[in-house]
């Protein structure tokens, strides 16, 4: 910036914030998925390959599907037609949010790394260092989460 030239006033740099966060559309009901920048869920880590291989496998961006306000990436033609036929049995709990954050009443993104199976569902964490504090007592945030899910996003 030069001497001369006009700084920003606080009330203009407010505004394009606005402008900013009105610019994303709301969630509707069903839009509760938690989805990168780009849109895609899990940050274009395929679901079914959690369960299928057990570990996050990179989606392929040719093999998509859009489904409750995200695009999902899969590995394989098989895993998505696996997904399309049941969602609810492949999709992250609590929509993709960190479920140690959404136990704590918030959001938070996830690292597909940071991830578990319980009881046939996955859940995911911010990081592995919150996962850690989620292993400590999984049955307790399960509780309160699954009692504060879908509120926190709506």
């Amino acid at each position: 910036m030069t001497a001369n030239a006009p700084r920003p006033t606080r009330r203009a740099i407010c505004a394009g914030l606005a402008l900013v966060a009105l610019s994303r559309p709301a969630l509707a009901a069903e839009d509760r998925v938690y989805s990168d920048w780009r849109g895609r869920a899990i940050r274009g880590f395929d679901p079914v390959a959690y369960f299928t291989q057990g570990h996050p496998v990179p989606g392929n961006p040719d093999i998509t599907l859009d489904w409750s306000g995200a695009q999902w990436r899969f590995a394989s033609a098989e895993n998505r037609d696996a997904f399309r036929a049941d969602p609810a049995a492949y999709a992250p709990q609590y929509g993709g949010w960190c479920a140690w954050a959404m136990a704590q009443g918030s959001t938070a993104s996830v690292d597909p790394e940071a991830w578990d199976i319980i009881g046939g569902k996955l859940y995911l964490n911010y990081s592995r260092d919150v996962q850690s504090r989620w292993r400590k007592d999984i049955p307790g945030f399960v509780a309160k989460a699954d009692t504060l899910y879908p509120g926190v996003v709506e």
